[in-house]
Formats: C-alpha cells, structure tokens, sequence
C-alpha cells in the first residue's frame, strides 16, 4: 500500500482557499471579464470607427489606444494579484 504525502504548499494553499470568502473569489471574476468585455468593446469600435470615419477623425487611433492601455491594466493587475497572494495561479487541468 502507498502513502500519499501532502505537501505544505497544498496544506497552506487550501488552507487559504477555504480563508477567502466566497464572495470576492466572483468579484475577482468579474473584475477580470469586465476588463476583457471593455478591450472586445473598444476594438469593435476601432474596427467601427476605421470603416466610418474613412480616416478623417482620430476616433480610431483613440479607440485602440484605450484597448491597448486596458490591456496592459489589466496584466498589471494580474500579476500584482498574483504576487499578493490574492490570485492564485494553476495550469490547465491541474
């Protein structure tokens, strides 16, 4: 018969896991889908405003310029998070 040995990084990580209120665990969720509604938002817009404006207005290049800012806010935020211990990383199927 085999032993299975849990280690102390599975100990502590659960232990943080039933730590965290349930609550804010869809908060972090929703954080995260909001931002990447807002990119597909304003990318669509680009796209809209390319196609209207036939480049006669800078509503394009401001468009994707805010794509481009919520994006990298959005991996800023993510690996803050993650180095705060607040997310925590796991691969796929892990």
């Amino acid at each position: 018969m085999t032993s299975h040995a849990v280690t102390p990084a599975r100990c502590n990580n659960a232990a943080t896991a039933a730590a965290v209120p349930p609550g804010s665990r869809w908060m972090k969720t929703l954080l995260i889908v909001a931002f990447l509604i807002l990119i597909v938002w304003n990318l669509g817009a680009g796209l809209y405003y390319m196609l209207v404006d036939k480049g006669q207005s800078k509503r394009t290049v401001n468009a994707l310029t805010r794509r481009i800012a919520l994006s990298v806010a959005l991996i800023i935020i993510v690996l803050v998070s993650i180095k705060l211990g607040w997310i925590e990383p796991h691969g796929v199927g892990a």
